[in-house]
């Protein structure tokens, strides 16, 4: 019943091709368990489209953090500079500023404006502007540095991807009363971890603009504006690993594969040096 039988020692032939093919045959099964080891024990990420309409229902979280370096500290007060929010639904509130931090710059002129607020799943707009101010400033200045802008849960993991591609965008070289204009064409993405956990967030690409505008009043009154749409195709991200059953499978392969491969050549290689033994004594018929 055994049909792993055993040749005795004194029966075989260890020949210097042998050990120098069992010497590769070792180092490149320890090369491919190693690769094999690694694409277990690490995270893949598998990226699939699909038309969906994923998070809270009709709603986006946005979190904008920008800062104003030329931009008058009088106006960094919390009813003069504020976000403007307009949509396709209807909705026009001017001068938000409920879940806004303003805080003055080191140099003590300017002000970070930081900001959290909803978006209606329907293209619109949000802009930064003095236009709640109860008083315009003479030469208003809203040329900016983007510190992030964001678009739904906050995704802790280092994921590749246009997240926050408007992060560290500097317009201070720009003309001091330009108006900044900003298409964002945003992609919902959902991302599920290992642990199951579900976190919506989106991505977006976006394309930038200044220009003179002037107020129904004629003076010319700048701000920032974030013009966007939403794609109606949704991108999954999910993480997997390989199971152990897969892992197994490939190492079983890989040295099997290996030594039966390693055991043809060898048994080539011998065959015909012996056969060139036998030629050169003039033995072979």
């Amino acid at each position: 019943f055994d049909i792993y039988r055993k040749v005795p020692k004194d029966l075989t032939q260890p020949t210097t091709t042998g050990a120098v093919i069992s010497i590769c045959c070792v180092l490149f099964i320890s090369f491919m368990i190693f690769n094999d080891l690694l694409a277990y024990i690490f995270i893949d990420v598998r990226s699939e489209l699909f038309v969906d309409d994923p998070g809270r229902e009709g709603k986006i979280d946005v979190s904008v953090n920008v800062s104003f370096p030329h931009l008058n500290c009088e106006y960094c007060h919390v009813a003069d500079v504020g976000v403007d929010i307009q949509d396709e639904n209807g909705r026009h509130e001017v001068g938000f500023v409920g879940k806004t931090d303003k805080v003055p710059l080191d140099s003590g002129v300017g002000c970070r404006f930081e900001s959290s607020f909803e978006i209606n799943k329907v293209p619109g707009n949000f802009h930064l502007s003095t236009h709640s101010a109860k008083s315009q400033p003479d030469t208003p200045d809203m040329r900016h540095i983007i510190h992030s802008i964001k678009f739904g849960d906050k995704i802790l993991n280092d994921l590749k991807g246009s997240f926050d591609p408007l992060a560290n965008k500097d317009t201070t070289g720009s003309e001091t009363l330009a108006t900044h204009e900003y298409i964002l064409k945003i992609v919902p993405t959902v991302f599920e971890s290992i642990g199951g956990q579900v976190t919506t967030a989106y991505q977006y690409t976006f394309g930038h603009r200044e220009y003179i505008t002037y107020h129904h009043s004629g003076r010319i009154i700048p701000a920032v504006w974030f013009k966007y749409e939403l794609q109606p195709i949704t991108v999954k991200l999910t993480e997997s690993r390989q199971s152990f059953y897969m892992f197994l499978t490939s190492i079983c392969a890989v040295v099997g594969g290996t030594f039966t491969v390693a055991g043809i050549i060898d048994s080539f290689v011998f065959t015909m040096s012996e056969m060139w033994k036998k030629h050169e004594l003039g033995k072979l018929t």
